[in-house]
């Protein structure tokens, strides 16, 4: 049984129109913050949801269809946050704004459902949804089921996205989580050449994200995890099955893009690098 959605394979040609379309974009964008920049710091594009909602609200009532679901991972955590646990940190107001980044502002030809997914671990329909979203995984507990349950979704093409941890102890917890489900294989940094950083739009540096009330003291560390660092796994045959965010929150920037407090200088990276991923798991 194989996944019924994802590993869209897009032709070089394909790549070639999207990756040219996007950066057209996101150009028009930094001109817009450029000769506007008194308008919240937000570039023309990152339309306010209280003054110009998407064409289909992210919340639409029915199945969640299309080539792309934004799909975040429930998991169990010894920190009990908002909602009972870690994993629903910036939840939802991220995935709703991150959705619409893709359907309406980056120009991408995938067809993007129109509202996310919450799935815990062990939901069967997990295999239907070709990346997991995992945000705070420093606080990450796995079950052996769930390791083992993971292990299969990434054997069978699946793709993980970890996203919002700090410091050395949760950089060990993220370690030790994976290495449960996928003991053989190693955690790597990623050269800013790895084509999943010019998947559709060319990443040139690594941005330190930070929370929003981070940003507006001049502070984007956290916990003493001062340097950020995007990481990966591959497997055997190279294929990339995990993304990682080290010590940067690029939920936090989905979340506030709308928000005037919250510096573009963040906001941008934070997205150029979530649509990178996306596109690159689509098509590997």
């Amino acid at each position: 049984m194989f996944m019924r959605q994802g590993n869209i394979r897009l032709p070089l040609k394909g790549k070639r129109t999207l990756r040219r379309a996007g950066k057209a974009l996101l150009a028009a964008l930094f001109g817009s913050c450029l000769l506007v920049p008194i308008a919240g710091q937000r570039p023309s594009g990152f339309e306010d949801f209280r003054t110009r909602p998407p064409s289909v609200t992210p919340d639409a009532a029915g199945p969640s269809f299309g080539e792309y679901t934004f799909v975040r991972a429930i998991y169990d955590s010894p920190y009990r946050g908002r909602r009972g646990g870690t994993w629903a940190t910036d939840y939802p107001e991220a995935d709703n704004n991150f959705i619409v980044g893709l359907r309406e502002w980056a120009g991408t030809n995938l067809k993007i459902a129109p509202r996310p997914e919450a799935l815990t671990i062990m939901d069967d329909r997990i295999f239907d949804y070709p990346l997991l979203y995992f945000v705070e995984p420093g606080f990450l507990d796995l079950a052996p089921e769930e390791a083992a349950r993971l292990r299969e979704y990434i054997l069978r093409g699946g793709f993980l996205f970890f996203d919002d941890f700090w410091g050395d102890y949760e950089w060990e917890n993220v370690v030790e989580q994976f290495h449960k489900v996928l003991p053989e294989y190693e955690i790597k940094n990623l050269p800013l050449s790895h084509p999943i950083f010019h998947s559709y739009l060319d990443v040139e540096e690594v941005v330190q994200v930070p929370n929003i009330y981070n940003a507006q003291r001049g502070i984007t560390s956290e916990k003493g995890g001062v340097v950020p660092y995007y990481m990966g796994i591959e497997d055997k045959n190279g294929r990339m099955v995990a993304f990682i965010a080290r010590n940067s929150d690029l939920g936090d920037a989905w979340e506030w893009i709308n928000d005037p407090r919250y510096p573009v200088k963040y906001g941008l990276p934070a997205y150029k690098v979530g649509i990178n991923v996306v596109i690159y798991a689509m098509s590997h």
